[in-house]
């Protein structure tokens, strides 16, 4: 019966992988024939800042810089909750200072739904909404962009999101690895198969009469997340803009990267138990491969969390038992089949910085220590399932002053 059991849940996890590895491929070609419209949607730059003093004036001068009409943008700054100067900051390089005291209902999902409110009062009314975080940068055509995919006809966008500050540490340097491989290898490769893409909490555009049909309502500790899955839900699929670059800073250390990965699995256990079994019963009833492949999504914390707990068994099992006392699914195959599995997965990091354009020796040099950070997840993951319920927002610190000129080089 435990062996049944464990090769069963082992089959499982080859099969999500399997599937994973296949749709990857699909993000090796990148199309090159998006349409360009002249500007006409206006957009309204929502920037999140909670005691951002230190990098919000470097964004809002970016912001100014724009290869956009000047008179079809207007950038608000969500000071939520500071004790600091941000809301003089961003008063001093001309942008609006929007301050919001609500110590009772703290983090971005809940400064966002107070901003939207306000903005649908305004005389001024905008056709999109771009939302950023404080500590970002954005590509001269960041708008230009997003103009022609809403020009295209689509309502949700997800922008390209690179790291600002790939070699400050081993740490960042992962970051950057992780997000140039799901950029190229995941949200490119659903674009191009015309599924849902992902939305990563910043560099994201939505349409306003989208946001007004479906409200915000997204307060959860992953507000992106917690979004994607209700547009997919009522049959909005976000795409992803390859060329709409936003430049995001990344945790230096250790420690600080554990605690915010910590809010994003505590967060996506909550999204989990919310939309998995309805997105599950929609694809199967409509035949939907893009709600299908978003369930698949929105339960990928408890893929994890399975992992970890059956590698530790065997782990625990070999040290302590002299085992494997159990079944394994690879003992049923030839041994060459987990030396492949392993080799392409590395392969497939490699070829997603080749094909990025990554030329950087000290990011490739990074991948010696890379594996770390893959299996730091794990106990991440493991902890934030007994503490899924902490609803507290955990706000990371930044103090780098980045200009977009030191980050477009790779």
């Amino acid at each position: 019966m435990v062996d049944t059991l464990f090769v069963s849940l082992q089959v499982l996890l080859a099969v999500l992988g399997v599937y994973q590895f296949t749709l990857s491929l699909f993000g090796i070609y990148r199309k090159k024939d998006q349409k360009q419209f002249e500007p006409q949607k206006s957009f309204a730059v929502l920037v999140a800042a909670h005691n951002e003093e230190a990098v919000v004036g470097a964004l809002v001068d970016n912001l100014k810089k724009l290869q956009y009409p000047k008179e079809l943008y207007d950038v608000f700054v969500i000071c939520d909750n500071c004790t600091d100067g941000t809301a003089d900051i961003v008063r001093e390089h001309g942008a609006n200072a929007c301050e919001r005291h609500n110590p009772h209902q703290r983090g971005k999902g809940y400064a966002i739904e107070w901003m939207l409110k306000n903005l649908w009062d305004m005389p001024r009314q905008y056709d999109a909404v771009i939302m950023l975080d404080a500590d970002n940068l954005v590509s001269p055509d960041f708008l230009s962009e997003m103009n022609n995919e809403l020009c295209s006809g689509a309502r949700v966008i997800q922008g390209y999101i690179d790291t600002k500050n790939p070699h400050d540490s081993w740490i960042t340097a992962a970051y950057g690895v992780t997000y140039w491989y799901c950029n190229r290898l995941w949200q490119l490769s659903r674009r191009n198969l015309n599924m849902a893409n992902f939305l990563g909490g910043t560099g994201m555009c939505f349409e306003s009469k989208l946001l007004q049909e479906l409200g915000w309502g997204a307060t959860s500790l992953v507000e992106d997340l917690e979004f994607t899955a209700r547009c997919v839900k009522n049959g909005v699929n976000p795409v992803f803009s390859y060329t709409a670059r936003v430049y995001d800073e990344k945790p230096i250390t250790f420690k600080a990267s554990a605690r915010q990965r910590l809010r994003w699995m505590q967060g996506h256990f909550t999204v989990s138990r919310r939309f998995f079994f309805p997105l599950l019963w929609q694809s199967i009833k409509e035949r939907n491969l893009a709600k299908f492949d978003m369930a698949l999504y929105t339960v990928t914390v408890y893929t994890v969390l399975l992992t970890f707990l059956l590698t530790m068994f065997l782990w625990v099992d070999a040290a302590f038992f002299n085992g494997p006392n159990v079944a394994t699914f690879y003992q049923f195959l030839p041994p060459w089949v987990a030396i492949v599995s392993l080799g392409a997965t590395c392969a497939a990091f490699i070829l997603a910085l080749v094909l990025e354009g990554v030329r950087s020796w000290r990011i490739y040099a990074s991948l010696i220590t890379f594996p770390i950070f893959l299996l730091s997840w794990w106990p991440i993951t493991f902890y934030a399932f007994f503490t899924q319920n902490n609803k507290v927002w955990s706000h990371t610190e930044h103090t780098r002053v980045v200009r977009l000129e030191e980050v477009q080089g790779k």
